[in-house]
């Protein structure tokens, strides 16, 4: 029989002590030790005992390494293909994280069931083979060519992995999975670890890719220790508001392809749909001119998206005068009345500012701020901006209208959609041929007065 100790491991970052301390040495959080179970006994390979690495044990000039043909496996979704980087790599491990509810379930079902020349492995530790049923009935209809496996023990899975050779393998999800070689229990820091490397050397090993869905903690952070977002090649962030149908999935570590890159879903009541053209439904749609409505040219990843930007500015109630940002910076917001008001000469010290990004997203770009500002001005006046008049500007602390990179790409697809004008500062126009946007006005500003002269 094995001899067992216990042994203390940090919940946030995975740091192993002897014994209990009150703060991590490794990452400075307080009361994360939790006392585990562990085994001394010799570790097992993910196959067998007599199992040997694949891969040469010497070492080998970089030259000397012939490289293989192994392409990019193709994925239907192409909005998962354009965040993977062209496809999934043969033998990458692929974490995906999210809110509970948010469809990450129903988005890796989804590409079980589209993948149609490859054997998948849909292994399920949370849901029966008949709620997985049901949901493929509702999103696949009738097409249902993956296996199920719903078993949360490691040896198991790989005892029927090797029965089966799949070319893809899911797991859902990493917390539930535990292996006998750790006597702790299932989502423990020793467990994720000791069930993550298993996977890692499996796929490595035999060139087949896996995807993991793993849990998030309040904090939106991947539950686990911090070393799995570190032994994966890939990790994959779903994002959303429950109370909207958008869904984003964002890249946040990418080994083979772009970090900046994301894929927007539309949730549906047959599953996520790609949205390949963004722009318009961000977009509302409205028959009059209202006050305080901007749309913003702005860039997530490698695609241009027009969004529009709401404010409403009203005489503060209150002694205090509220400043309120829905998926804007507010300390930015913040900035940007102070420019107003000193460069400017707006008074709106005195007044409630509420900001909101339509669609539920978030923006982090700083070419909104021309749009953020000229909403809050139109507000203020009480005049409409033109429908058909988009913003791309960053505006900096002296009031000046500061440029911003890829402007081709924002004027084409403001042009795309049909708009009349778009407003870009005078430094943005090195490198920029009008000649090739026939259909849109494009305006050189320098100044936030230019700019409320020009509009009203």
């Amino acid at each position: 029989m094995a001899k067992l100790k216990s042994s203390y491991f940090c919940q946030h970052c995975g740091a192993q002590s002897l014994k209990w301390v009150g703060k991590c040495p490794s990452c400075g959080e307080w009361n994360t030790f939790v006392e585990e179970v562990i085994q001394t006994e010799e570790k097992e390979d993910w196959k067998s005992k007599e199992a040997k690495p694949n891969r040469a044990s010497k070492p080998q000039l970089i030259s000397a390494i012939v490289l293989s043909d192994e392409h990019r496996i193709p994925v239907p979704d192409k909005e998962l293909q354009r965040v993977l980087g062209g496809g999934i790599v043969p033998g990458s491990l692929v974490l995906i994280g999210g809110e509970p509810g948010i469809g990450k379930s129903t988005l890796m079902l989804q590409i079980a069931l589209s993948m149609k020349n490859l054997k998948v492995l849909y292994v399920s530790g949370e849901e029966s083979e008949q709620q997985i049923r049901m949901r493929a009935e509702r999103i696949a209809a009738g097409a249902f060519e993956c296996y199920v496996l719903t078993e949360t023990s490691m040896q198991y899975i790989f005892k029927q992995i090797e029965e089966l050779e799949p070319n893809l393998v899911i797991i859902d999800s990493i917390q539930t999975l535990y292996t006998a070689k750790v006597e702790s229990s299932p989502g423990s820091v020793s467990q994720i670890r000791e069930c993550a490397a298993e996977l890692l050397r499996f796929a490595k090993e035999t060139s087949t890719p896996v995807f993991l869905i793993g849990h998030i903690t309040k904090d939106g952070m991947i539950a686990g220790p911090k070393v799995l977002e570190h032994m994966v090649d890939t990790v994959l962030q779903f994002e959303g508001d429950r109370h909207h149908i958008y869904r984003i999935l964002r890249s946040m570590k990418n080994r083979f392809g772009s970090t900046s890159e994301i894929g927007i879903y539309e949730m549906q009541g047959g599953g996520l749909r790609e949205v390949t053209n963004p722009s318009e439904i961000l977009i509302s749609q409205r028959e009059e001119a209202l006050s305080g409505i901007t749309i913003a040219a702005t860039i997530e990843g490698g695609r241009p998206l027009l969004i529009e930007t709401q404010a409403l500015v009203s005489s503060a109630v209150y002694g205090t005068p509220q400043r309120s940002a829905t998926g804007f910076d507010l300390r930015r917001l913040s900035m940007l009345l102070a420019v107003l008001e000193k460069r400017c000469g707006f008074l709106l010290g005195a007044k409630d500012v509420f900001l909101n990004i339509a669609g539920g997203i978030r923006v982090e770009d700083p070419a909104i701020d021309l749009a953020v500002v000229c909403a809050i001005l139109s507000s203020n006046e009480d005049v409409a901006i033109a429908s058909k008049t988009c913003f791309a500007a960053e505006v900096g602390l002296s009031g000046e209208i500061r440029p911003v990179n890829r402007i081709d790409q924002r004027v084409s697809e403001a042009e795309k959609l049909g708009f009349e004008s778009i407003y870009i500062s005078k430094y943005n126009t090195k490198g920029l041929d009008k000649k090739r946007y026939p259909n849109i006005q494009i305006l050189e500003v320098n100044k936030i007065e230019q700019v409320f002269g020009l509009l009203f």
